[in-house]
């Protein structure tokens, strides 16, 4: 039944989309909204299925957001009135350099498991053509508002589904709607340090509205008991609150600063018990194997100059191969023998040795470059955009994305679906405003 939806979805809703939304701006608005919402609420399909490994990838993946995705390149392409051309979005290069190496690798991926590769690689062709895709519709400064919008209801629909797994489902570690409590952590530093830079730095916002939907996302934060990203998450926030009051200094940011201290000292307060029980009963087994795993990860990369193949580490962390003899007895206590472990569930917890093991050293090079060749855009951005309404979101995205680079160390989420689009999206947008920035002083120029 799934199929037969997907391809009903693919081959009559696609269409029938692309003709609404190139006749009407509320549709086109309403299938850019579910572009962005459908990378939290993943609605997807699996061709080729490996369900229980545990790998960065497990399937051919598509979803209901690619569809949106195809739908807003139609209009894209079709109304060249809007958008006259399309083009190649910054950092492209840099990318392809990182997509040619995560390639190679695949000469050294297990016998019989070479498919579990190209699950990646059709991963990091969607990611791409989201990135392209958003990097030039945002084509006017009124799109970044409408993003701002969408982030808002996406907070709050994370944090009405966060509440109800606390206080009606009584879970104790929330995740929300995603796979993982991590991966709504790395989700939320971004958005939630793009709405407090917003309603801080701009003049024209509902306050009370945006301070509600901060809250939302601080205490589904709170709710997951990551103690990594909560910390990381005051972090962030810290960093947004500083660069506000170094670009602007007035009496507005310092009111909300003393009100925003008050609201989040009763929060930690009424959730105190379950953060202090967290801390105390975290097992330190996790932080050992944490630690073997990284070890693990560094044997990879030093073996094999290629790495050892793209999204096999959960193959080759098991027997015949030796890489991961440590981590045996920490996973199963010693009740399980090594030579009968065939699961494949361990993953190490960094995105940077994570790739690094499977792509090699020279490779994990080439993705921190691509990383922080953004940031530096995104600071230099916020530089020339000072004093500009639109400077809000270079702010945030200052405080967003140091966060999560930070919580990579520690996590893999990164290169999880949802955050994957994420962190691709934010980078369109850092682009975007730069080119929107730089068409608006050509046009003062002009007259």
């Amino acid at each position: 039944m799934k199929y037969v939806i997907f391809f009903f979805a693919l081959f009559l809703g696609v269409p029938i989309g692309t003709s609404l939304a190139i006749r009407y701006e509320k549709i086109e608005k309403i299938v850019f909204f579910l572009m962005i919402f459908f990378t939290v609420e993943t609605v997807t399909i699996n061709f080729v299925s490996r369900e229980f490994y545990r790998g960065t990838s497990r399937g051919f993946e598509i979803g209901l957001v690619d569809l949106a995705m195809l739908v807003i390149w139609q209009v894209m392409k079709r109304r060249n009135d809007l958008f006259p051309k399309l083009e190649k979005p910054p950092g492209t290069a840099l990318y392809l350099t990182f997509f040619f190496f995560c390639w190679v690798s695949i000469i050294n991926s297990a016998p019989g498991y070479v498919v579990y590769s190209y699950f990646e690689i059709w991963k990091m062709v969607r990611m791409y053509a989201y990135f392209y895709v958003i990097y030039n519709y945002i084509n006017s400064w009124e799109k970044i508002e409408l993003l701002m919008k969408i982030i808002g209801i996406i907070i709050i629909y994370i944090g009405v589904i966060v509440l109800k797994q606390k206080y009606i489902d009584g879970m104790y570690q929330n995740a929300g709607p995603f796979p993982h409590q991590n991966s709504l952590v790395m989700y939320l530093i971004v958005f939630g340090s793009v709405v407090f830079a917003y309603f801080l730095n701009r003049r024209d916002v509902k306050l009370w509205y945006w301070i509600f939907v901060f809250g939302m996302a601080a205490i589904s934060v709170i709710s997951t008991l990551s103690r990594a990203g909560i910390l990381i998450f005051l972090i962030s926030s810290a960093i947004v609150w500083f660069y506000s009051f170094v670009q602007e200094f007035t009496m507005k940011k310092v009111g909300i600063t003393l009100l925003l201290l008050v609201i989040a000292i009763a929060g930690v307060l009424k959730a105190m018990d379950s953060i202090v029980e967290r801390f105390q009963t975290a097992p330190e087994e996790s932080g050992l194997t944490r630690v073997i795993l990284a070890k693990t990860a560094v044997k990879m990369a030093n073996d094999k100059f290629f790495g050892i193949g793209l999204n096999n580490f959960g193959v080759k962390v098991n027997p015949p191969y030796e890489y991961g003899a440590e981590i045996y007895p920490y996973l199963h206590r010693g009740k399980i023998p090594p030579e009968d472990f065939e699961e494949k569930n361990a993953l190490v917890e960094t995105a940077y040795l994570s790739i690094a093991a499977e792509t090699g050293w020279h490779n994990l090079i080439v993705y921190l470059v691509f990383l922080f060749y953004f940031l530096f855009m995104n600071f230099s951005n916020m530089k020339i955009l000072r004093f500009h309404p639109y400077q809000f979101f270079s702010i945030g995205l200052m405080g967003g994305l140091i966060g999560i680079y930070l919580e990579s160390t520690l996590e893999w989420v990164l290169r999880q679906t949802n955050n994957f689009y994420q962190l691709m999206m934010m980078f369109a947008v850092i682009a975007a405003t730069r080119k929107l920035y730089f068409k608006q002083e050509m046009e003062k120029n002009e007259r």
